[in-house]
């Protein structure tokens, strides 16, 4: 698999301030990417240094397996990074002719971006009369005259209504479904889980997970439980590898399964060890309650 972008040990300081701490990561061909995070975590910062307009303190970062200066192989790359700026008084393709002039581009896919994203029966509005909606996907659509191998969005659907979110997203699996690798940052773990194949989770610029999206669903859930003898439960549990973490809730005693286990199993297990449980609830650990519980302040 041809790697698109190459992040090693990256460090971002500002004085004091760490904004992106030893950072690594490989963005792979043809799969849709998401750094995710509060905000303040450094995706804006991430962003900035692999586009060239935020230096980087320390390590380094390869476009394209390296073969290529990070200046040409800028020019392979779309990126939406700011709210988008076009000239209000022109129209969406008196606009992104101008882009295309910019870009030193052919003006020949205009048309075809702006059907790609919905846009072409505007085509000849002014930018002025546009939604917000609208503006970002007319950015997109500027964003794609390279036809570059690999989109990269700074929140994409930051202060939209439900639905231009959806259709924002729409857009973006649609532009993936062709072909193209895109990386995007956000702090919506539900756009995450819906456009994205695989997932960075960033907290004060240190990465907390990276992997597929898939394999964090892939959790085994966990288990509530309470017994008239909680000490010995506790015990039971942190002695068998079956289990993961365990803590305290009011209560209950929550603890994370480490394989498939059903609740019969375990009340069998823990009855041989001499305990008797009076509450058992066996859940599954949903994406929202693994990024929470990741990103939480420590």
């Amino acid at each position: 698999m041809e790697n698109i972008l190459t992040i090693n040990n990256l460090t971002k300081k500002f004085g004091s301030l760490t904004a992106v701490n030893n950072l690594s990561f490989t963005i792979e061909k043809g799969n849709v990417y998401g750094i995710l995070g509060p905000n303040g975590s450094g995706k804006s910062t991430t962003l900035g240094i692999v586009l060239n307009v935020v230096n980087k303190t320390s390590g380094d970062f390869q476009w394209f397996n390296g073969d290529i200066s990070t200046h040409d192989a800028l020019k392979k790359v779309g990126a939406i990074i700011e709210r988008p700026n076009f000239y209000p008084y022109m129209t969406a393709v008196q606009n992104l002719k101008l882009v295309c002039k910019i870009k030193e581009v052919s003006e020949a896919k205009i048309l075809e971006k702006l059907e790609l994203v919905g846009l072409s029966e505007r085509k000849d509005s002014k930018f002025s009369t546009f939604s917000l909606g609208m503006k970002q996907r007319l950015a997109i659509a500027s964003a794609l005259l390279n036809d570059p191998e690999i989109l990269i969005l700074d929140e994409p659907t930051n202060g939209l209504d439900p639905q231009g979110i959806h259709q924002i997203r729409e857009i973006i699996k649609k532009i993936a479904s062709l072909g193209t690798t895109i990386l995007l940052a956000s702090h919506l773990l539900d756009e995450v889980e819906k456009v994205c194949t695989h997932v960075v989770i960033l907290r004060k610029g240190v990465s907390l997970y990276s992997g597929g999206v898939d394999a964090m669903n892939a959790s085994h859930g966990f288990l509530t439980l309470q017994s008239n003898n909680m000490e010995l439960l506790e015990r039971a549990l942190k002695g068998n590898s079956a289990f993961g973490t365990v803590k305290r809730d009011g209560e209950y005693l929550i603890v994370y399964l480490n394989q498939p286990m059903d609740a019969t199993e375990v009340n069998k297990l823990l009855f041989e060890k001499g305990v008797t449980l009076s509450h058992l609830v066996k859940r599954k650990e949903s994406l929202e309650e693994q990024f929470l519980e990741l990103t939480k302040q420590n």
